[in-house]
């Protein structure tokens, strides 16, 4: 059975994501960034919602280091974003 609540899990992520790509068109905001942005919100709101009650399946204990690995991308963007927006000298 885990194998249909993983494919559900993984529609749901690639869904959100095709959602995102065509909303950002439409809006004339695609950018890589936020892409990135919109996405690993999208995957944090599937991960909760799709979170088993009881007995939590081997696959989903490994989606923490892909939670972190978009919570440092999403630190780095912020910091980049933030050096840009800074005058010179300041640093």
């Amino acid at each position: 059975m885990t194998t249909g609540r993983r494919e559900r899990f993984v529609h749901a992520q690639m869904a959100w994501m095709l959602a995102a790509i065509v909303v950002l068109a439409l809006l004339g905001a695609l950018t890589l960034e936020l892409f990135f942005v919109v996405s690993l919100i999208g995957f944090l709101v599937v991960v909760e919602l799709t979170a088993p009650f009881e007995v939590t399946p081997r696959w989903r204990r490994r989606l923490k280091w892909l939670i972190l690995a978009g919570l440092v991308g999403f630190a780095l963007l912020v910091i980049r974003r933030v050096l840009a927006i800074l005058p010179p000298g300041v640093l």
